[in-house]
């Protein structure tokens, strides 16, 4: 009797899984056709409740995808205000241990950033040909401002992974909000500049003639053209390069999101190179999370390696986030030139960001 047992509770697990009852929300929306219920006791692994905010897009898709896969990921919740129910059905069907739910729309909004531990925010609208990031700016920034508004109500020592663009002002329009509503930890808000340093490795060894998986080239300052800065001379493994190839591998580096633009012509953005650059990073913050030394990656941060008030270096993450940050290091004369135009750019950037919570 005792398998016939053991086999009905897995049954009735499942069953529960796949046709949760009705939340209060769900009772009383009209707008949502997704079942959630609590995350299951049983029958899922052990490891972090991560977050993604605009699931359904370019980005979120295969950002949502990778993340199933994570095996520091124990509940995966998924959240837009389109197409949710479509992708949530789709990934859930993956045969990994984390388990995923959906949410769609504001009203949802709040369930599914409850009891997060981690959030990756790649909301917003994406880059089209000719466009700058400042041009995304008016539309992100108001979409980035809600989200983070729940953040603040509902998970408010999550480690914020922020995404969306330009991450040079979306980051200081993060951390007003988390000001406003006294929760702001610099430690736990994060922008995700990993695709640089992704590039960067790249197209680095693709001229050294490595396995860019060997390489590790820091790239400082923020996320957006000139702002930029790859530290080439203090690349690993140690390289020289000569003068006609710095100005290339930083014009390129600088410019990979718009040669990714042009390429696609009016078909999207670096969306696939993001979501794996994002889930590398987020890899890296879930394992700080859980205590494993020497998490070392590049992100911008609230920091004070420069006057400006938030700047990207490499920092250490921990349990409680950014663990430190590190000083920029020697710098030759062309980085300390590019460092200088980087942070006029920046400065204004960051002043857009801050001016349009406080306006």
């Amino acid at each position: 009797m005792q398998p016939t047992l053991e086999a009905n509770q897995r049954i009735a697990r499942i069953s529960a899984h796949l046709h949760p009852p009705p939340t209060q929300i769900e009772a009383n929306s009209s707008t949502s056709s997704i079942g959630r219920s609590n995350c299951r006791a049983k029958g899922g692994v052990s490891g972090f409740r991560v977050a993604i905010l605009g699931a359904a897009g370019g980005i979120g898709q295969p950002l949502s995808l990778l993340m199933k896969i994570n095996p520091l990921v124990s509940v995966l919740h998924l959240y837009d205000v389109v197409n949710t129910p479509g992708v949530t059905a789709d990934i859930s069907h993956m045969d990994t241990g984390a388990v995923v739910r959906g949410f769609l729309g504001q009203p949802q909004l709040e369930d599914a950033l409850t009891g997060m531990d981690l959030v990756i925010i790649p909301a917003g609208v994406p880059r089209k040909p000719g466009m700058t990031r400042d041009d995304l700016f008016n539309i992100n920034a108001g979409i980035v401002k809600t989200l983070c508004e729940g953040i603040a109500k509902c998970c408010p020592r999550a480690v914020v992974n922020l995404i969306s663009n330009p991450v040079n002002s979306t980051v200081p329009i993060a951390a007003e909000v988390f000001k406003k509503a006294g929760t702001y930890d610099p430690k736990r808000l994060l922008g995700v500049t990993m695709l640089d340093v992704v590039r960067a490795n790249t197209f680095v060894a693709e001229v050294l003639g490595l396995d860019p998986r060997e390489v590790d080239v820091p790239v400082v300052g923020g996320h957006a053209g000139v702002t930029i800065l790859p530290l080439l001379s203090q690349v690993k493994p140690p390289s020289s390069f000569s003068t006609d190839e710095v100005k290339y591998l930083t014009d390129r580096i600088q410019n990979g999101g718009t040669e990714v633009v042009e390429a696609k012509a009016g078909a999207g953005s670096a969306t696939l190179s993001m979501a794996y650059a994002a889930v590398k990073f987020a890899d890296a913050c879930l394992r700080g999370l859980r205590g494993d030394a020497g998490v070392v990656e590049c992100a911008f941060v609230a920091s004070q390696v420069t006057e400006l008030p938030f700047f990207a270096s490499k920092v250490q993450l921990s349990r409680n986030g950014v663990e430190e940050i590190y000083p920029l290091g020697p710098l030759n004369e062309f980085e300390r030139i590019g460092l200088e135009k980087a942070k006029k750019e920046l400065a204004g950037s960051i002043e857009k960001g801050v001016s349009f919570i406080k306006k």
